[in-house]
Parts: structure tokens; sequence; C-alpha cells
């Protein structure tokens, strides 16, 4: 079976008021997508819940964030078992912020992983090098080893409940963007990875999807790319164009 296209809008610590939030899902609400496009929207964690309450039904919600343990205390962090009770289905985790901001290891994110999935959670696992690494020409090397981390904790049936996020570090936020041979390259050496450390129906039934600097000016070629799966769009999930980035393989 083909696998159905994806794409996550990451509003960060974005909207700032009800009043923007409540804007922005007007415009998805009213909005004609595209039905073959599974839709997912991680807000902050404060507005998870009154978000999904005036959400169409056909989108689904995630956390930004979760931890390893399912109660406790940890104060400031959310557990999988509470958002699983919340009925939100997905949590992003290993965005590059967590890594490079908050210090989060591949090893930190594979725990993450792994608590999630035994929650019950569906995970969008995000991956990407540096510019450094990039120029260095360490880009596989370094996805593999972050990819590595999650293979070692998990089972071949794991991989159901992942998305994988290929989000080039360089090109989140900064209006740089892979080019759709960048992107096709990276998506093509995570299947290769995927079948070596897992299983070929692992790799060729994992979604992998493309985040840096998402727009409705790029979506189209990137998305016509044979192994990109769909999109994890940062500041552009915030204005109307996101609508044009869940439509990109519209027929």
């Amino acid at each position: 079976m083909p696998r159905q296209f994806f794409v996550g809008g990451n509003f960060k610590m974005n909207p700032t008021s009800r009043e923007q939030k409540e804007n922005i899902v007007k415009i998805l609400n009213d909005a004609d997508v595209d039905p073959n496009t599974e839709v997912v929207i991680a807000p902050p964690s404060l507005y998870i819940l009154p978000l999904a309450n005036i959400l169409r039904k056909d989108f689904k919600v995630a956390a930004q964030n979760a931890y390893i343990k399912t109660s406790g205390a940890f104060t400031g962090e959310i557990s999988p078992a509470q958002l699983v009770d919340a009925e939100v289905p997905y949590v992003i985790l290993g965005h590059s912020e967590r890594r490079t901001l908050f210090g989060e290891t591949s090893e930190l994110v594979a725990q993450k992983t792994r608590a999630a999935i035994d929650a019950g959670l569906s995970v969008i696992l995000c991956i990407g090098e540096t510019l450094v690494e990039r120029e260095a020409g360490q880009c596989t090397q370094v996805i593999e080893k972050q990819l590595q981390a999650v293979v070692q904790v998990t089972k071949e049936a794991d991989w159901s409940k992942i998305v994988i996020a290929y989000e080039p570090v360089w090109a989140i936020g900064t209006g740089k963007v892979a080019t759709t041979a960048q992107a096709q390259e990276a998506h093509s050496d995570i299947r290769k990875f995927l079948r070596q450390a897992v299983s070929s129906a692992v790799a060729e039934n994992t979604r992998v999807i493309y985040g840096g600097s998402v727009t409705a000016g790029n979506c189209s070629d990137l998305a016509g790319q044979p192994d990109v799966d769909g999109f994890l769009v940062g500041g552009a999930s915030l204005k109307p164009e996101f609508v044009n980035i869940i439509n990109s393989r519209r027929a």
C-alpha cells in the first residue's frame, strides 16, 4: 500500500493569545483540504485540549514533547500516560530545538520514544544534521547515529507508530531549504538504513517527512520526490499558506 501523505504543524511557542489560536483554527476549519492527507497540529501544551475541542475532527493534535516517566516529581514535564488519557494521539520527540537548546541526547530521545510507544502514543521522531556536519560530509553518519539509538530500544512492530521527520538543522527557521535532490537523497538514505537495521517492510512502510523552512512556494516540488511522504511545518503552519502545504500532493 502507498504511504499516506502526512503534514504536521508545529506551532512551537506560538501563538501568544487565545484570539490568535482561534484565528488559525478558523482558517483550517474552513479550508478545502485533501482528504487523503493526515494532518496533525502541535500547539503549546497549554492549548492542546482547547484547540482539540474546536479543531475539525478529521485533523489530529500532538504534544511537542513528553517525558520518560509515567508520573512522579518531575515539575514542568508531561507524561505520555497523561497525553493518552487526554486522547492526544501524537507527540513530537527529538526536535533539534530540544536537542540543541535543552541538551537532549539521542539516547534520551530514544528513551522518550520507548516510553511514548509503551503508553500508546504515536511518535513524530525528528532527526537531522547541522550545517557544520553537512559541510563536513557527515549527514548520513549523523542521522544514522540518531536513528540507531531508537533502533536499539524498539522492536520491528514499534515502527508502525513512528513517523520520521528529517529536519536539517541549518534549514529550520532560517529561510534556507534543502533542495529537492538533497531532501530525496537524505530520505533515501534513511530508508536504506531502516532496511539494514530493522527490515525491508519497515523501510518501505515508515513515513519519512521533511521539515525546514517549508512554504507554499517550495512544497510541491518537495512533495513530488518518491521518498518524501509529507512535511513537518514550523512558521508556515501559523499562516494561511499552511493549507497549500497540506494540499501539496493533491491531484
